[in-house]
């Protein structure tokens, strides 16, 4: 029984690392150069989609 409370708070432990770790990286902004990029793929595809593509 003792190792199931063990595995409990080793499996507890993971999950609460990597909320952590997940969190961080929804929280870093997007470099500009990804922005700009996606700008550029809209028009893109907004210029295709007015020829008939």
């Amino acid at each position: 029984m003792n190792d199931d409370k063990d595995k409990g708070r080793l499996e507890q432990q993971i999950d609460d690392n990597l909320r952590k770790v997940y969190q961080r990286h929804l929280e870093e902004e997007v470099p500009d150069r990804f922005t700009d990029l996606l700008a550029k793929l809209k028009e893109a595809d907004e210029k295709g989609s007015a020829y008939g593509k």
